[in-house]
């Protein structure tokens, strides 16, 4: 069956840059949409960047624009994070979903996605 894994995490200080990683398995697993969700202990996990992958149609959260930029290749898909802040930290989990989406839909919830990996850390320091 499908399985996600990410990668990348770590930390760094405010300002610098990170770039974390999913891989899905297998290659050949379709996949119509797919997001990077973000979640701190006792909150609700919130979507940071997603991607209706089957129309191209993206999402950002007001507050990574212009900092995060999703990108993907034959292999794997990426988001690149840049000027971290503090409130960045958190723990980092990429979702896909094989289901074929509508143009004008994107995943910007939970169960919007089927497939989860089990997050990478990413902290950020003052």
């Amino acid at each position: 069956q499908v399985q996600v894994e990410e990668s990348g995490g770590g930390s760094v200080q405010a300002g610098g840059s990170l770039s974390v990683t999913c891989v899905v398995s297998p290659d050949t697993a379709r996949v119509w949409s797919m997001g990077w969700f973000r979640q701190i202990p006792g909150k609700e996990r919130e979507a940071v960047a997603t991607s209706n992958t089957g129309t191209g149609e993206t999402y950002y959260a007001d507050s990574v624009k212009g900092r995060f930029t999703l990108s993907e290749d034959a292999t794997k898909r990426t988001l690149q994070m840049n000027n971290l802040k503090p409130d960045d930290t958190a723990m980092y989990y990429c979702a896909v979903d094989s289901r074929k989406r509508p143009m004008g839909w994107v995943p910007k919830q939970y169960s919007d996605l089927r497939y989860w990996g089990q997050g990478t850390q990413v902290t950020v320091s003052s």
